[in-house]
């Protein structure tokens, strides 16, 4: 599925993922490949992206932080969620 995540300053990430972990006002929530449609409402925390590789922009790239080779974190204030058509965007504070 393709994962597109911006914020007000700039695009931080768009590229093709496998799964992802939201942190949504009623608990954190994983999305996969295929997931039926939503939108969703996200409160402060982490935002858990697994991936078969991962591209960022210099100038965006110290905002993740690397677990593994496939799996990177970003921390958000606060933001939206919609997922349809195996497209998440993710609008993010």
């Amino acid at each position: 599925m393709i994962l597109e995540i911006v914020s007000p300053e700039a695009t931080l990430f768009k590229g093709e993922i496998t799964a992802i972990t939201l942190p949504g006002v009623d608990g954190s929530f994983q999305i996969l490949n295929n997931h039926a449609p939503i939108v969703s409402i996200l409160k402060q925390g982490t935002v858990k992206i697994t991936a078969p590789n991962f591209k960022f922009n210099k100038e965006v790239a110290g905002k993740f932080t690397k677990v593994n080779d496939q799996n990177y974190t970003l921390e958000i204030a606060s933001g939206t969620i919609e997922m349809k058509s195996n497209k998440v965007i993710v609008l993010a504070d």
